[in-house]
């Protein structure tokens, strides 16, 4: 074998295949990889490296996501983030800030309140330190919804929900009916409003609304019911027996470890926390994590092809981690960097080892199976 050839397999043997049924990645992966993105944003209000990891989720949707309806929703999320930054500047004008400042950009008419509303203030004096501030701060809300709207756009709802411990099983049969009965819903609406408009009927208004909307419930109901009787025959719903000790603690370990991830990802937010957050955070996963298994042994069911996590999704998700321990690690090391300066106004600079370790988020656009071209035959599943 020469070594054009041998170069020739490496290169075939390590670049991503094409998406199908055997090889799709788990949900769980992608929502892994854009947590990890979302917890790096948590830690700075850089809008440098903000930008930079909205950049990563986006290429990385832009490269890896399919045709199917769930995958356009990033622009939603796209354009949730512009209007919460919007709102964010919006209430700190007509609001106020507790930043100081003293670059005054503009004055706002000011309301006068009463004593007892000492310290609450409408309008007034609208400083460039307090826009800055609420600038950052509305970046790295948006962009942590944008994270999240990439895990929306990027993996399956339906693989998401069967990857469900057995204990959230009723809770996903729930979920997915839902889901599938929505479209027949809007479906239902836009049929009434053609058949009103077709009898010369006005569509819109809230008595066409008031009118449109009873056979759409009622519609909706007896598909709810047609379909729980269908499932109570083929034995949906039936729970086993487990001992009233099981029972007490499942609920212990699962309330208990909720309340330690509440916490400790409240630790890990606060700028303060990281100390305490990660060890708080990861002994409430474990013990949630007990708590479901035993919770699971209510649940008598069969899985139907579970999702393997193979070498590709545990890349794809360790990236993501890599890049929120990075981000945390230098949030220790250099805060400042991670956080510019708004009294007085600092330039941002981007800093060079946490944006070089936010380019380890562009890994799933290079390992992850790359999905079936639109005349592609083969259908993710």
């Amino acid at each position: 074998m020469t070594r054009s050839t041998g170069t020739a397999r490496l290169h075939r043997s390590l670049r991503a295949p094409e998406a199908d049924r055997g090889n799709a990645l788990p949900a769980g992966a992608w929502w892994l990889w854009a947590l990890g993105l979302a917890t790096a944003a948590s830690r700075t209000t850089n809008p440098l490296l903000l930008g930079l990891l909205v950049g990563v989720a986006g290429y990385v949707v832009a490269a890896r996501r399919t045709d199917a309806p769930w995958a356009r929703s990033y622009g939603a999320f796209l354009k949730l983030g512009l209007f919460v930054v919007g709102v964010r500047l919006l209430f700190s004008m007509f609001l106020g800030s507790p930043i100081p400042g003293t670059h005054t950009v503009f004055t706002l008419p000011e309301v006068p309140l009463p004593d007892w509303a000492r310290g609450v203030r409408i309008g007034g004096r609208v400083t460039a330190e307090q826009l800055l501030f609420a600038l950052y701060d509305g970046a790295k809300l948006a962009t942590l919804l944008i994270c999240v709207g990439a895990a929306n756009s990027l993996a399956n709802p339906a693989r998401l929900l069967k990857s469900l411990p057995g204990a959230l099983y009723e809770v996903g049969v729930a979920v997915v009916v839902a889901m599938t009965f929505a479209p027949h819903m809007v479906a239902d609406v836009v049929r009434l409003r053609t058949a009103r408009r077709l009898r010369g009927r006005p569509a819109g208004g809230i008595r066409a609304v008031a009118q449109i909307g009873l056979p759409v419930l009622e519609g909706a109901l007896e598909r709810s019911v047609a379909v729980a009787a269908s499932m109570d025959a083929r034995g949906y719903g039936r729970s086993a027996q487990v001992p009233p000790a099981v029972r007490h603690t499942t609920n212990v370990l699962t309330l208990g470890g909720l309340l330690g991830v509440c916490a400790g990802t409240y630790g890990l937010l606060a700028s303060q926390g990281a100390v305490y957050g990660l060890p708080l955070l990861l002994a409430g996963l474990v013990a949630a994590m007990a708590g479901l298994r035993l919770g699971g042994r209510r649940s008598v069911r069969t899985r139907y092809r579970p999702d393997r996590w193979g070498a590709r999704a545990w890349l794809v998700a360790g990236s993501g981690a890599v890049v929120a321990a990075a981000m945390i690690w230098a949030g220790g090391v250099d805060a400042e960097a991670l956080h510019p300066g708004v009294v007085p106004p600092v330039a941002p600079v981007l800093p060079l080892w946490p944006a070089a370790a936010t380019l380890i988020g562009l890994l799933p656009a290079l390992v992850a199976p790359v999905p079936p071209s639109p005349n592609g035959s083969k259908e993710q599943a």
